[in-house]
Parts: C-alpha cells; structure tokens; sequence
C-alpha cells in the first residue's frame, strides 16, 4: 500500500503535482513502512515544482541587485559613471569615507520623515527587521553583505529607505528647504539614487511608507510619477502630458504586491525591483520593442549617421511622446521623415544611461534590452557634431550639456559594449533600407541637396525659371506679331 501511494506521489510530481503534496511519504531500506514527510520537506518539495520559496511569503523579495559587468566598468571613458560622488544606498558603497557627510545626515532625513514620532518609528524598523534576511539575498555580491551583522544591516536598510521616501516627498511637495542641501548636492543625490550599485529592493519603500505621509493609494501613484517625470528632466509640456498619465494598482505602501502593475505610460509585469528599474521601464513600451517584424521585413541594416540620411533626402521630426519606443519613418515620394523621441541631455545623462545599460547586461537583468537597443540606434546615427547639431535643430536633441561634439562622444561612449534587442526597430530599419535603394528618390535628394542648400540658392532658381518664361512670352509675342 505505502508503495503504491509513494509511487503515485512521484507519478503526480513528474506530471505537474496536481495532487496534494501531503499524500507523499518515503520507503526506506525496500521496508513497506511508510515514513510521513515533514512539513518543511513538503514545502522544499512544492518550491522544486512550483518555484515558489517555503520561507514566509511576506519576507520574500525576489529581486537581484547586481555589480556593474566588468567589462563596461573597463571601458576608460565610462569610469566614474558607476559610482556615487555624494551619498550611498545599500551595501555596495556603504563605509566610503567620501560619503560619510550624507551618511550622517539620513539621521536627520529619518527624523523628518516621521516628523519626531517615535513610536511610528519604531514601527517601522520592525518592517525592515521582518524582511532582513530576504533583503540581504537581493545582492548578488554577498562580500558586501557580510561584513554587516543583523542589526547592522537592518540600520542600513532603515536609514537608506527613510532617506529615499523623505526625499521624493520633499522633491515632489517642493519642500527642498526641508532637506537642508544645497542645489548642487540636490542634483548630485539625484543622480546617485540611479546608479546600478545604489539600491535597495523595491519592497523596503513599499513596507516604510504610510499614510499619513504619502496619502491614500492615488496620491502615492501622483507623487512617485511627479518624481519619475523631474527626474528624466524633460521639458515642461512633457511633465503635464506624463503626470495626467497616471495609471492605477500601483501598491506603494503596506504589504499588497501588485502584478501588471502600470506607472506613467510604462506597464510592470511586476513590482519593480528598484528606482532604476522603476525609471528605466517608463522609458519604453517592451511590447513595441520586443515584437517579432512582419515577414518580408529584412534583417539586413546599414547604419548611416543623420547627416547622410539628411543628403539623401531623409528629414528628421521629433516624436509625440519622449518614449523610446516611439520611434516612426514615413517614405514620401521625394523625401522620407524619420521620428524620433526628444531626449534631455545634462551633466547626469550620461550617468543614468550607462547604468541602465549596466542593469540590463547583468545576468539577472532584463532581457528585453530596452535602453542598450536606444543607445544603439542613436549611436548609429551619431558620428560627428554635425549629426548632433542636426537633430538638435530638429529639436530632438536638447543639448544642456556643452558642445555639440560632447553630446556625440557622449553616445558613442555610451554605446561601447552595448547590445541591441534583435527586433528592435526592426520595422524602421528595414523602411529607410528601402528608402536608400530607391535610386530616383536618392537622386532627386541628392540634387535638391546640392543645388538647394539655402534660401538664396532657392530664390535664384525661381528667378531663373521666371526669366525663362517671360523669355518664351516674349518670343512668342515677336513670332507672333512678324507673322501678322
């Protein structure tokens, strides 16, 4: 009997485990005995085939954050990029002497984020205590961990979330006086709270906020989408247009964990892991980039900077949106319109690009590669200044940074090492290919580009052509008059 039902167990298991688990027991030695498996052994049985953790499910994170590849942290001209200049967030970077001037400041950001109440806040260190241990498996690099003990940890933890949350409401409420820095410090806090090597889970900001603070549901969506959108520093009509895009479900507080979860105009398929995949997923529509072209679309590209597409008739429109996704080239009968997104480009860009482009390189990122695909396409369009000047002209590029020939080596910079998604702007691609191997169209373009290239040109060519005709009128009007 005991073989019969062990035999069946494992029938189950191979099958999908569509019977409960607790029918299973264990022969030992070819005894007919049957030895009942301990709850801890059936829950160890159920992760094997479902995947999900035996621990308890409210300390459980799944997420993982990485180190930089090595390979882009060799990259000479990226080095600097991966680091914080002023404050350190999690494990990574904690102990840097440099930082220390911000490490003891969190005491006092922690101390205004509950407004001095003592009890809330030891109500809160006991959310972080409760989900320690889950955290710390969250880092990849566990070197790091270790040098912490629990109480260590857990300090670090709560100071770093109580930080973070004091942070986005002071910055969205525009209470920056309330944060004691300086603009400049402001804007380098700003940039370390993207950097790869400089999170915490997601989870730990969900567990530490509350109500009172942030407000119900949809005054939490309204703040960490105002603070998402300052961030990407686009221009004002672009705020208007994401903040009126706010989507529902997004659980920034308590202990509800949301799947298809939709911020700004950026769907999650879950929770995201931290502010820099919370950021980096709002910057493309994955569905978009990810989706296979239609057969007959060529998978054979040759990259061509802007200035040449501009000589050969192709014309350059900023998007409607600043996604990167939203990315569209039209063929006319003399000329082709490629779109692309505006982007804003400053002294942070550069930065945040690169450790997005990180995340996305390291093994348990993302695999849709939706930044690296963007810097891609931009870098094959990006050659020189002149390209730069092009697209900023367009207004496509807005150029905060310094000289047209920064901006460019910004992309080419960017783009060492990067990997483009196989079908990304497959569609387009295969469009201004096309494009290129219509001949007519090419020479039509080429001629209006040499013999047009300004206003004057252009006002001589009609002035000629009216010369011409009052010179036929006026032969005519002779021919006609001898023969009378």
């Amino acid at each position: 009997m005991g073989e019969r039902e062990g035999e069946a167990s494992s029938s189950s298991l191979a099958g999908g485990a569509e019977t409960p688990l607790e029918n299973i027991v264990v022969l030992i030695n070819g005894d007919n005995t049957a030895v009942p498996v301990s709850e801890n052994e059936k829950k160890w049985l159920e992760y094997i085939v479902t995947g999900e953790s035996f621990k308890n499910q409210h300390e459980v994170i799944r997420t993982k954050i990485e180190k930089v590849p090595a390979m882009l942290r060799e990259v000479k001209e990226n080095s600097g990029c991966y680091d914080p200049l002023v404050v350190s967030i999690g494990p990574y970077h904690f102990g840097n002497p440099r930082l220390e001037l911000m490490q003891q400041h969190k005491l006092t950001m922690a101390r205004q984020y509950v407004n001095g109440d003592l009890k809330l806040l030891e109500e809160l260190y006991q959310k972080v205590r409760r989900v320690a241990e889950a955290a710390k498996r969250c880092y990849t690099d566990q070197s790091s961990v270790a040098k912490f003990n629990n109480e260590e940890f857990c300090q670090m933890m709560f100071l770093d979330a109580c930080f973070l949350l004091q942070f986005i409401y002071c910055i969205v409420k525009e209470e920056r006086e309330a944060l004691k820095m300086k603009s400049n410090m402001r804007a380098l806090v700003k940039r370390d709270l993207f950097l790869l090597e400089n999170q915490i889970p997601f989870q730990l900001l969900n567990e530490l906020s509350f109500e009172s603070k942030f407000g119900d549901e949809n005054s939490k969506q309204t703040m960490l989408n105002k603070f998402v959108t300052q961030i990407r520093s686009l221009p004002p009509q672009s705020y208007k247009k994401n903040i009126n895009d706010i989507l529902g479900n997004l659980a920034f507080g308590g202990r509800k964990h949301v799947q298809n979860v939709n911020v700004i105009a950026g769907k999650f398929e879950s929770e995201p892991a931290h502010l820099l995949d919370l950021i980096r997923t709002n910057l493309f529509d994955k569905a978009v980039l990810t989706k296979p072209p239609p057969s007959g679309c060529s998978d054979w590209f040759s990259y061509r900077s802007a200035k040449e597409l501009k000589a050969v008739g192709i014309h350059f429109r900023p998007s409607k949106t600043d996604r990167f996704t939203d990315v569209a080239f039209q063929s006319g009968h003399l000329a082709g319109f490629l779109k692309l997104p505006k982007i804003y480009i400053d002294d942070s860009t550069k930065s945040m690009l690169l450790n997005m482009v990180a995340y996305e390189s390291s093994p348990n990122g993302p695999d849709d590669f939706g930044v690296s695909s963007y810097i891609c396409l931009m870098d094959s369009l990006i050659d020189h200044a002149e390209d730069v000047m092009e697209l900023r002209r367009k207004g496509i590029l807005l150029n905060f940074l310094g000289s047209d020939q920064q901006v460019a080596d910004l992309f080419n910079e960017i783009a060492d090492n990067s990997v483009s998604h196989p079908h990304a702007y497959a569609v387009v691609k295969d469009r201004i290919e096309k494009h290129y191997r219509s001949r007519l169209k090419i020479w039509l373009a080429e001629w209006l580009h040499t013999h047009f290239t300004s206003p004057w040109t252009v006002l001589a060519f009609i002035g000629a052509i009216l010369a011409l005709v009052l010179s036929v009128i006026q032969t005519y009007e002779s021919m006609k008059q001898s023969n009378c």
